[in-house]
């Protein structure tokens, strides 16, 4: 006997539950007449996105997540569909998973193991469930779970031993670097311990500062790998299983796993796409200086919403090298977005003037390196407004995480792609979209990086070189070493303390930063909250 099972892909926004129903009966649809399947299985809390956050405490929320799944239910016919619901039972909410059949409710699982951890605070919201479900489908005894069930041993082991010989888990489990080796080794380890076959159901899309890959699959009993979809695209794909005394998934297609660079970003083009497309702003405006960094934000907002949907502004100062003025009007021109010509010398010595008084007798200091950055945040966000465009700053991680940025100045903006791309990978991001087409300079690539502020100026002259602060930055917010850590790696002591000191004291502006893309294990925001007052100091 054979059973065909639907895996559901989809990209669900959040809040958006009557259009999450819709995509859903959609997809059904398109299951039933172009697949033949017996089910489909949707992703982890689908109907009302992932993650819904404070929305789980509102009464008017919970009960259009009721009356949408009645009514989801009440159309599906002649096939099973299990789809990911937030459960309100008295004073209790689940995060659950629904099986609809013939027009009603057929089974409920609530979720058992909810992570608190990283992006994850599941217990902030939902109770426990405490018992395993298994159903049937087309005389197959199927298991369902949730996300971090299959994180930990319990769930699949109990519903192996209540007969299912297959589990349903259905997944929003959100990108980073690496993140599908770890999915698919922890899986491995639940299907080998309780020999059953698992299908992992995952979303795709961006959710503020989350992507999610997709990269949803199906492991045999013995751990391998049969089926695969591609990450960071919606898909609905079928699964084949040959059941008798065993229940096996029969190989499929098989998508390529996360390759670092590409991968990355891909990410942060679903994430930039996403972010604008679902809060309805009608393109992008970003600063273009003729830097890698601005760069690489612009060939990911191309390629993210076309180049009729993105505009930028050069807006040199007295600082600026013809070199940088050329090189962004090249990048704007094959790219072919709409370009200005914005210099910021009227604006700058309008402000000069306006502060003279108030300056007399203090010498030139950060404070009109900084003026410069903020008459440009003026002129962009005026652009954003008037064109109802979204303003993409252009910070990457590493300097963020030392407060290499002015506040209200380039870090003015809406969304920030790079927010969490250390300085390295911006280079390697660059490389990559060049063998696409050859879009950025390569004397941009090359050049020593400057912000252009004052006569001569490089990061250099105010940072470590960005090999070295990377490898300080990962150890230290990444991976939550110590100063003597660090130093033990290699590093020297004056690079470390200075880099950390750093760190610590430009906590205040990375709180007033943008949300940006999470790509890595360690991001700010969700990820690493620290305090901004702070008595904490190293020896």
């Amino acid at each position: 006997m054979k059973l065909n099972i639907a895996i559901g892909q989809i990209n669900p926004l959040v809040g958006d539950i009557e259009g999450n129903a819709e995509l859903i009966l959609d997809n059904v649809r398109k299951a039933q007449s172009e697949l033949a399947v017996d089910a489909v299985a949707f992703p982890e809390l689908t109907l009302a996105g992932y993650p819904p956050e404070d929305l789980l405490l509102r009464a008017d929320f919970l009960s259009r997540i009721d009356q949408a799944l009645i009514h989801l239910a009440g159309q599906i016919q002649d096939i099973v569909v299990v789809v990911g619901f937030p459960e309100r039972d008295g004073d209790y909410l689940y995060n659950s998973a629904a099986v609809l059949r013939d027009g009603k409710i057929d089974a409920v699982y609530r979720k058992q193991v909810l992570p608190n951890y990283g992006v994850f605070d599941e217990k902030r919201y939902f109770s426990p469930g405490d018992s395993v479900c298994v159903i049937e489908i087309k005389g197959v005894a199927v298991g369902i779970s949730l996300c971090e069930d299959v994180w930990r041993p319990g769930v699949v082991e109990a519903s192996r031993q209540a007969g299912a010989s297959l589990i349903l888990n259905l997944n929003a489990s959100p990108f980073h670097a690496h993140k599908i080796v770890e999915r698919e080794k922890v899986i491995r380890e639940r299907v080998k311990a309780a020999a059953i076959p698992i299908v992992y159901v995952n979303q795709v899309g961006g959710q503020d500062e989350l992507v999610f890959d997709g990269a949803s699959f199906v492991m045999n009993a013995d751990g391998n790998v049969v089926y695969r979809a591609p990450e960071f695209e919606e898909s609905l794909a079928v699964v084949k299983f040959e059941c008798g005394e065993k229940v096996i998934p029969l190989v499929g297609h098989i998508a390529a796993a996360y390759d670092e660079v590409s991968s990355d970003y891909k990410a942060l083009v679903l994430g930039v796409r996403d972010y604008v497309l679902k809060n309805g702003f009608k393109g992008a405006v970003l600063g273009l200086s003729g830097g890698i960094d601005s760069a690489v934000t612009l060939a990911l907002a191309v390629d993210a919403l076309g180049s009729e949907q993105v505009e930028v502004a050069m807006m040199p100062s007295r600082y600026t090298a013809s070199m940088s003025n050329e090189d962004a009007v090249t990048e704007a021109r094959l790219l072919n977005v709409d370009y200005h010509m914005i210099p910021i010398e009227p604006a700058f010595i309008a402000f000069n003037e306006m502060l003279q008084e108030s300056f007399k007798g203090l010498p030139a200091d950060t404070t009109e390196e900084n003026i410069q950055a903020r008459c440009r945040g003026v002129i962009l966000m005026a652009l954003s407004n008037k064109k109802r465009r979204l303003l993409l700053t252009t910070g990457n991680k590493s300097e963020m995480s030392v407060g290499y940025s002015t506040l209200y100045g380039d870090m003015a903006g809406g969304f920030a792609p790079l927010k969490d791309v250390s300085k390295m990978l911006v280079y390697k991001l660059a490389r990559y979209r060049n063998t696409m087409s050859q879009i950025i300079p390569e004397r941009v690539i090359t050049r020593p990086p400057s912000a252009e502020l004052a006569p001569d100026q490089v990061d250099q002259d105010s940072l470590p070189p960005y090999a070295v602060l990377d490898g300080i930055l990962a150890l230290y917010v990444e991976q939550d070493q110590s100063m003597e850590e660090i130093i033990a790696e290699g590093y020297s002591e004056t690079d470390v303390r200075r880099v950390l000191k750093l760190v610590d004291s430009n906590e205040y502006k990375r709180r007033q930063a943008p949300p940006g893309v999470r790509i890595s294990p360690r991001a700010f925001g969700r990820d690493r909250r620290y305090p901004i007052t702070s008595g904490f100091r190293r020896n």
